[in-house]
């Protein structure tokens, strides 16, 4: 894998922005919102089977299962381990990729306890608003005011997330890009954290203004153990 193809496939991931790109949104092919139901998937246990594929199965097996319902996430399975699954939708990205209301977006993703306790809930409240059709306008709004307040969650030392599933889609070209892991770090920039540096083989998937970078680290195995390649 070169670095080429690292920061091609970091530029075309929706990950998590957390308050980034708070500016005019871009112009996309996905302007606005679908139906509601082309975001769903063809079952709950479709849904469990590709959000427990994001991490190893020592990890997966005993997670917290989120499924999207109606009106957002609901828990389908009860963890044991403090992790906590799911399959992400296109509007977890930057306000401006312009995956946001794609509907084919489908992201799995484990996230551990502490991601779990200061990200997720911003998860959830993307899914609570798109569901409840909110604009993508007073989405921004809306979270540029909780930044202001200081209400804003933000992620403390360790907050990780596994993307290790063959069956992800994360958009063109390459719909499931790299088996990665990425850590959510508050108020720090790309040079504390070795990233985007020539040899290095951490990338950020989202900068800009925002308090939350969330940093990529590609690896070599999916979930399932078998190889990525090279």
């Amino acid at each position: 894998m070169t670095r080429n193809d690292i920061a091609a496939g970091a530029a075309a991931l929706w990950l998590i922005s957390g308050a980034s790109g708070l500016a005019a949104p871009a112009s996309s092919p996905y302007a606005s919102m679908a139906p509601a139901a082309q975001y769903m998937m063809v079952s709950p246990e479709k849904e469990i089977a590709l959000a427990r594929s994001a991490a190893p199965s020592s990890i997966s097996d005993k997670a917290e299962i989120l499924v999207l319902g109606a009106h957002g996430y609901e828990t389908a399975v009860k963890g044991q381990n403090g992790f906590v699954c799911l399959v992400e939708r296109g509007w977890d990205a930057d306000f401006n990729d312009p995956v946001f209301w794609n509907p084919n977006i489908r992201g799995a993703d484990c996230l551990n306890p502490e991601a779990a306790r200061s990200v997720l809930p911003h998860f959830r409240e993307r899914a609570h608003w798109a569901l409840a059709g909110v604009s993508k306008g007073d989405m921004i709004a809306r979270t540029k005011a909780e930044i202001s307040a200081n209400t804003y969650t933000l992620p403390g030392a360790g907050a990780l997330a596994f993307m290790m599933s063959k069956e992800q889609h994360l958009g063109s070209p390459n719909p499931h890009w790299h088996p990665h892991l990425m850590f959510f770090v508050a108020n720090t920039n790309d040079a504390a954290w070795g990233a985007n540096f020539d040899g290095s083989p951490v990338v950020i998937g989202v900068s800009g203004s925002d308090p939350i970078k969330t940093f990529l680290v590609p690896v070599g195995k999916w979930s399932d153990g078998t190889s990525a390649g090279g």
